[in-house]
C-alpha cells in the first residue's frame, strides 16, 4: 500500500468532494495519559492512578505543571524490578497501593486505574482488578479502569476512553421523562455554566453534562436522552451512549460564533424551540462574540495556516479560522477522522483545503517547509524545532487546556492564534 492513499470519499452530498488523504508513518503526539491533566480538574472528587513506568509519571507531572508534593488527584503506581521479575504478585501489589491511597485520601469517591504502554502493564487485566477493588471498597468508592496507552490512543482519546468507561455505570433515565439533553465532553466550568444558562433560557430541559463535576452526580441515560458532542474525539463514548439507547444530535462543534450558533441551534431544533425564540435568546451573545472576533480579524485575515495532526480538533479549528477569521488553510492534519461526527464540519470547510488523516511526520514537515505558512499549529515536540527554523507556531495542546468553546470565549480562541503572529512581528528587526 502507498504511504499516501486517497480515500474513496465521504458519506454523501458535498462531502464526497472533500479531498481526504490517509497517511501512515512516524507520529509525533502525546499518549492518552495526557487527558488526565484536564479530567482530574473536571471531576473534583476523582483520582487517576496510572499503572506504568517512571516515564509515565514524568509525562503527566510535566504536562500538568504540578509538583507531586502538592498532592494532586493523580499519581503513578510505578512498576519496580520486583514486579518485572515476577518476584511479587502484581495483583497483590496493586491492591496494596490502592488500599494505601484510599486510606490516605478519604475524599476520593471515584478512582480510575489507567493503563499505559509498557508491555508489562498491557499484560495486567486492569478491568478485573478494578472490579475486584470496587467490591472491596464499595459503596464509599467506585473504581473503574481504562487505557491511556500511546499504542492505542492519541492524547485526546484518553478522555474518550475515560468517559466510555463511565457510560455503563450511568443510571437509567426515569420513564416519565419525555426528553433530556446530555452534553458530552469535558468543558471548563465557566463554559459549562454559560451553556447551561443558554439552554435554560431556550427552554431546553433537563440538561446534564458528562463528565460530571462530582462522582455522585452521574447523569441518567436512556431512550429519551439526546446527546450533543462538545468535543470531536469521543467516538467510543458516543457509541456506548447509543448502545444505551441515547440519540446523537448531529452538529458542528461550538468553536467561534458560527460554530456555537449551529451547535445550539441543533439542540434547539431537536427540542422544538422556534427559530424566533432561538434568535432572540442567542443574538446578543452572538453579537458580542462577533465583536470580539473583529478585534483579531485584521491580524489573521489572509494569513496561511498549516495544522499538524494532534488533537482531532483540527477540522473544526480550520473551519473557524477559514470562515470567521478569513485565514487560508494550507493543510488540515488530524490523527483520526470520524466521518459521521465530523460531517457537519466537513461541509463547511473550504473545498480546496486538503485533509490528511494519520501522520507521516517527515513528509508532513517537508510539505510544511515547502508551503512556508505564516502559522503552524502543532504539538510541543515539533514547535521548538520549527520556531528555530523561523516559523510561528501555536501549541495545539494549549487548545485543550484553555476555555475556547462558546460565545464568550470566541475572542479568546482567536487571540490564541493571533498571539504567536504578534510575537513574531515584534521580534523581527
Amino acid at each position: 500500500m502507498n504511504a499516501l492513499a486517497p480515500l474513496s470519499g465521504l458519506a454523501n452530498g458535498a462531502r464526497d468532494a472533500v479531498p481526504v488523504i490517509q497517511e501512515r508513518g512516524q507520529r509525533e503526539v502525546f499518549c492518552g495519559l495526557t487527558g488526565i491533566v484536564w479530567l482530574h480538574r473536571k471531576i473534583q472528587d476523582a483520582f487517576f492512578l496510572v499503572v506504568g513506568s517512571r516515564t509515565c509519571a514524568h509525562l503527566i507531572q510535566s504536562a500538568a505543571g504540578v509538583m507531586i508534593f502538592a498532592e494532586p488527584r493523580f499519581a503513578t503506581a510505578i512498576l519496580e524490578d520486583r514486579d518485572l521479575a515476577g518476584v511479587a504478585d502484581i495483583d497483590d501489589e496493586l491492591d496494596a497501593v490502592v488500599d494505601r491511597l484510599l486510606a490516605r485520601r478519604p475524599e476520593i469517591k471515584l478512582l480510575f486505574l489507567v493503563g499505559s504502554c509498557p508491555s508489562e502493564v498491557i499484560k495486567i487485566d486492569l478491568s478485573r482488578a478494578a472490579a475486584r477493588q470496587s467490591r472491596q471498597h464499595a459503596p464509599r468508592v467506585r473504581i473503574l479502569s481504562y487505557s491511556g496507552s500511546g499504542i492505542e490512543t492519541t492524547f485526546t482519546q484518553g478522555e474518550d476512553a475515560c468517559l466510555a468507561a463511565l457510560v455503563p455505570t450511568l443510571p437509567p433515565e426515569p420513564e416519565n421523562v419525555s426528553q433530556s439533553l446530555l452534553v458530552v465532553g469535558a468543558l471548563a466550568d465557566i463554559v459549562e455554566d454559560q451553556f447551561a444558562r443558554l439552554f435554560d433560557v431556550l427552554g431546553v430541559a433537563p440538561v446534564r453534562f458528562l463528565p460530571m463535576r462530582r462522582a455522585a452526580d452521574l447523569p441518567p441515560v436512556g431512550p429519551s436522552t439526546s446527546f450533543l458532542l462538545a468535543q470531536p474525539f469521543l467516538a467510543d463514548t458516543a457509541h456506548a451512549l447509543q448502545e444505551r439507547g441515547a440519540r446523537w444530535i448531529e452538529a458542528p462543534f461550538p468553536l467561534g460564533a458560527e460554530g456555537t450558533t449551529l451547535w445550539l441551534r441543533a439542540a434547539a431544533k431537536a427540542f422544538g424551540v422556534s427559530e424566533a425564540r432561538f434568535d432572540a435568546v442567542t443574538s446578543p451573545a452572538r453579537a458580542r462574540a462577533e465583536q470580539a472576533l473583529a478585534h483579531y480579524r485584521d491580524a489573521l485575515a489572509g494569513k496561511r495556516v498549516f495544522l499538524f495532526p494532534d488533537s482531532q480538533l483540527e477540522p473544526a479549528l480550520a473551519r473557524f479560522l477559514a470562515r470567521e477569521m478569513a485565514m487560508r488553510i494550507v493543510e488540515i492534519g488530524t490523527p483520526y477522522l470520524h466521518r459521521r461526527h465530523m460531517a457537519a464540519e466537513l461541509d463547511l470547510l473550504p473545498k480546496d483545503a486538503p485533509i490528511v488523516e494519520g501522520q507521516h511526520v517527515e513528509k508532513q514537515l517537508d510539505r510544511c517547509r515547502a508551503a512556508h505558512p505564516d502559522l503552524v499549529v502543532c504539538g510541543l515536540g515539533l514547535a521548538n524545532p520549527l520556531e528555530a527554523e523561523g516559523f510561528a507556531t501555536k501549541w495545539s495542546i494549549e487548545l485543550l487546556f484553555s476555555p475556547i468553546q462558546g460565545y464568550d470565549q470566541a475572542g479568546d480562541l482567536a487571540e490564541l492564534f493571533a498571539r504567536p503572529l504578534n510575537r513574531r512581528a515584534r521580534l523581527e528587526v
